[in-house]
């Protein structure tokens, strides 16, 4: 039996009946991987309550409750990490810290880090490390490269340099040493689960910090791009500070994040969140574009996992035949994983990495499959939230999107029912009384409301597959933050 056979068996043995128990109660259905039915495509002044929205989770766990002294060391910690020689790039980098957020992004990859903690084979190593040094949070803020390497810019070059020779001293090179581990901590061996849960690793506290440093570079370089005046409810940095520093900005925060990342020592984890980056600036482009790139370099919509577990229903947006204008709905729903669920998603698995699991076991796809599916819930009531007055949660509303051309869900849907909209989708909006004829349109159809049912079937999705995890008080909470994505009081 392969690796990914033997953790699929082990896990749905010890978590079938309860599986079973809690998707039968809201679908009706026999199993976790069942292939949710379609939403009809009918008009609906009143749509179908949510279970998400009528059954709160079962021990109603406040996620920032259970994690509130990580998370109030998120923040500080990482203005820590954005000091500059030149004080104009730490204040624009720090700007966006020092303004309250939920910091939902951080907070998925440690709760999930505390729900599979232990369950990874290579746990007891990762533990261990940190015990002793190898991996501890001090280990970490450490460079690998020697200071004056790092932060060199020979201040001492002589004003000719008609050779090459410079002042610069060549010197023996560092040498670090680290205590080995005990035959004992093998890939067979297994301490107690009771002394293995709930401890969260200093290198994953650093990955919630990177996470959040790559979010806030990008919400720089969005809003320069987007023209945005405000950012949750203040002066948005392009306001502040100019386009310029702006974007130097969030270039010095992917840098600072580069260098925290390669500290980590995790090289699938550091493939992961690169791949993040570049997955931010695919999605800019498709959505500047709104046409399908010839390529990408993501495989998320790819085949099934494996011959042993088909969970692609859990990855998958609706198909052709559920969705109004495939191509324009396919260029919308991957444009939203690359610029949104991308980061929760490869956040999420590159924490369970880091607690020890090893390739074919299924934690880490529970990992991604949820990050996927709650970051395109999370959008899609984002776009929702372009028509209304939202701007406490970071959205100016009164069709900001429609503003800058954009056609999100509501607006495909509408358009279904009222192919007037097309010429002024084509058109992106930008003949007088354009904006306001389509936000007129929108508001009349059911487009609103389909894509709150769109939201509700992802996020159904991410709490679906969270059934496979153990029982815990982080599992309690990562369905409560599914319920709160879905509410937004995020």
């Amino acid at each position: 039996m392969s690796k990914w056979s033997s953790a699929v068996a082990i896990a749905r043995r010890s978590h079938r009946a309860l599986a079973i128990l809690r998707v039968t109660k809201r679908h009706h259905s026999a199993s976790v991987f069942a292939t949710p039915q379609p939403f009809p495509h009918v008009r609906t002044s009143q749509p179908d309550a949510s279970p998400l929205l009528t059954n709160p989770s079962p021990k109603n766990v406040d996620p920032h409750a259970l994690l509130k002294e990580e998370m109030s060391n998120i923040r500080t910690s990482i203005v820590g990490l954005l000091g500059s020689s030149h004080s104009t790039l730490s204040q624009i980098a720090s700007y966006y810290f020092l303004h309250p957020s939920k910091q939902l992004r951080p907070l998925l990859v440690l709760l999930f880090s505390r729900a599979t903690n232990g369950l990874g084979s290579h746990y007891p190593l990762k533990a261990w490390s940190a015990e002793h040094s190898r991996l501890s949070a001090e280990q970490l803020d450490a460079p690998l490269s020697r200071p004056d390497v790092l932060n060199d810019f020979n201040p001492s070059m002589p004003d000719h340099t008609a050779s090459f020779h410079t002042p610069f001293d060549l010197r023996p090179p560092p040498r670090r040493t680290f205590p080995s581990p005990p035959p004992s901590l093998s890939d067979e061996s297994c301490l107690p689960i009771s002394q293995l849960t709930h401890s969260l690793l200093p290198t994953q506290l650093r990955l919630a910090q990177i996470v959040e440093m790559i979010h806030v570079a990008s919400l720089l370089h969005d809003d320069v791009i987007d023209k945005s005046g405000l950012r949750r409810g203040v002066p948005s940095a392009p306001a502040a500070f100019g386009n310029k520093i702006t974007v130097l900005g969030g270039d010095f925060l992917l840098g600072r994040a580069s260098a925290a990342l390669s500290r980590i020592g995790e090289e699938e984890v550091v493939e992961l969140i690169s791949s993040v980056v570049a997955n931010l600036a695919e999605g800019e482009i498709l959505q500047m574009r709104a046409t399908e790139l010839s390529s990408t370099s993501d495989s998320a919509f790819s085949a099934p996992l494996s011959a042993e577990i088909d969970m692609s229903s859990l990855y998958a947006p609706p198909s052709d035949a559920e969705a109004p204008c495939p191509d324009r709905w396919s260029t919308y729903i991957k444009k939203t994983y690359l610029k949104t669920a991308s980061l929760m998603a490869k956040g999420a698995r590159a924490a369970v990495v880091l607690g020890g699991c090893r390739e074919g076991e299924v934690w880490k796809e529970v990992a991604y499959a949820y990050g996927r599916n709650l970051g395109i819930a999370f959008q899609l009531v984002d776009d929702i939230l372009d028509f209304s007055s939202s701007t406490t949660l970071g959205k100016p509303g009164s069709g900001a999107d429609l503003r800058l051309g954009l056609a999100t869900g509501p607006v495909l849907y509408a358009a279904e029912e009222y192919p007037e909209l097309e010429p002024l989708i084509a058109r992106q909006f930008k003949e007088d009384g354009d904006v306001e004829r389509a936000l007129s349109l929108i508001h009349t159809s059911s487009g609103v409301s389909r894509t709150r049912d769109l939201a509700r079937a992802h996020a159904e999705k991410a709490r679906e597959v969270l059934m496979v995890l153990p029982a815990s008080e982080a599992r309690d909470a990562l369905e409560a933050l599914t319920d709160g994505v879905v509410r937004r009081g995020w």
